[in-house]
């Protein structure tokens, strides 16, 4: 019989990261009791990436960050292939070859396949004292270099690289952050948010050199030299590259699914459908439709992964579920949690709720991302609890002017209600 046509055949997942992960586990808690494969190309079990960049540089012991906990494993009866690469997926047939000879049928395939660390040509991985943060190798090579070093350069400004740069300048090393762009997270913060940051990072001693053109970065003797225009070499100990991923989707490439030409992401609609039949995507591989503007686009984010992979579990079982929550996502750095729910776009409005902490003091506060009469976009420092209260609100149009939502005399919660007007009473 062929595995087209072979109910029998398992649902196999490629990919065994946070989506991947996810989707096993949402795929037994919606009673899929048949064989489930869970394959992935790390020898390890699936992990949390978030804590790399974070506690696993920083503690001494390595912390518990497993997705999958073995009486997970046991009791569900998953079935665990790591250290295994597929090098081909035939959507016809419904196989994956995998890197060592064998042929696995499937009824339904994920690709949760995530992504990969963008590289700069002059530092590829290999180069002594080069690193690139992406797998729990990477973050422990890392953490060993750092308890050997005492100086480090980080190129890229971005989340990944300045939560490197905080936990680096706990550990007590003297760091350098070179960003390309005028701003720290540019594209993803307004501008009073960006020289906020900026000063923070300053204040825990980081130096940081913004809209930088590199002209020279190269290993010299001892660690890493950088040549930036008006500014001369920089030395360091190590560097750390961290200027983005590129979405891992060479294999659904390779198989002829569609691929986003602007994002570079697998093509998918809104239940996380490929263009091949029985094949899904989630996570950071995937360019998922974004219901209020009918646009594709692709999300690296934690919450994004565990979303897509609800929906993709559901999909592949022929049922339905609720929409995916709007965009939420969060960095620890430099003392303070910062949370973002929604997309912020060039020209919002913010209102600016309490006071954003100054020099490396604490304090909280709540940005609130306006566009017209509707809440779009709220950034919360040191305040994620406050920020929560909102989520209602996001995307309605506000029953109050935009302006009373910087009010710091009315509790979150009664300001949340405010906003939604009567109804929500």
């Amino acid at each position: 019989m062929s595995p087209l046509n072979d109910t029998g055949a398992p649902l196999v997942i490629v990919g065994a990261g946070q989506a991947g992960a996810m989707a096993a586990r949402a795929l037994r808690e919606l009673g899929h009791d048949g064989e489930l494969i869970l394959i992935g190309d790390e020898p390890h079990a699936p992990y949390e990436r978030p804590p790399l960049s974070k506690a696993v540089l920083a503690d001494e012991q390595i912390p518990d960050i497993g997705l999958l906990p073995e009486p997970f494993q046991a009791q569900s009866g998953v079935t665990l292939k790591p250290g295994r690469r597929v090098v081909r997926l035939d959507t016809a047939r419904r196989e994956l070859h995998l890197d060592d000879g064998t042929v696995q049928p499937y009824r339904a395939c994920l690709l949760a396949t995530g992504g990969d660390a963008r590289i700069l040509p002059a530092l590829p991985p290999g180069t002594p004292g080069v690193h690139y943060l992406r797998t729990l190798d990477d973050a422990q090579g890392l953490r060993a270099a750092l308890r050997t070093s005492g100086s480090m350069l980080v190129i890229g400004g971005g989340f990944l690289g300045l939560e490197i740069a905080s936990t680096a300048r706990a550990l007590g090393l003297d760091v350098t952050v070179i960003e390309l762009g005028p701003a720290l997270l540019g594209r993803a913060m307004p501008p009073e948010v960006s020289r906020w940051l900026a000063a923070r990072a300053r204040a825990h001693g980081v130096r940081l050199h913004l809209d930088a053109t590199l002209t020279n970065l190269a290993p010299v003797a001892g660690g890493i030299a950088a040549t930036l225009a008006n500014v001369g070499e920089l030395r360091a100990d190590l560097a750390v590259v961290a200027v983005g991923q590129v979405p891992s989707v060479a294999l659904a490439r390779e198989a002829g699914l569609l691929i986003d030409a602007g994002n570079g992401g697998i093509r998918v609609d809104a239940h996380c459908r490929t263009s091949a039949e029985g094949v899904y995507a989630a996570g950071d591989c995937a360019s998922g439709l974004d219901a209020d503007t009918g646009m594709h686009r692709r999300l690296e984010s934690w919450q994004n992964a565990n979303e897509q992979a609800r929906i993709a579990a559901a999909a592949m079982l022929g049922r339905d579920v609720e929409s995916s929550a709007p965009p939420w996502f969060w960095t620890d750095q430099f003392g303070c949690n910062i949370q973002m729910l929604g997309q912020g776009t060039p020209g919002l409005a913010y209102h600016l709720r309490g006071q954003l902490p100054q020099g490396s003091e604490s304090g909280k506060a709540l940005l609130f991302g306006i566009d017209g009469d509707r809440l779009v976009h709220a950034i919360a420092i040191n305040a994620g609890g406050d920020l929560r209260a909102f989520r209602s609100v996001l995307g309605r149009p506000l029953a109050c002017p935009p302006q009373a939502l910087a009010d710091p005399a009315i509790p979150a919660k009664q300001l949340a209600r405010l906003a939604l007007g009567p109804a929500s009473a």
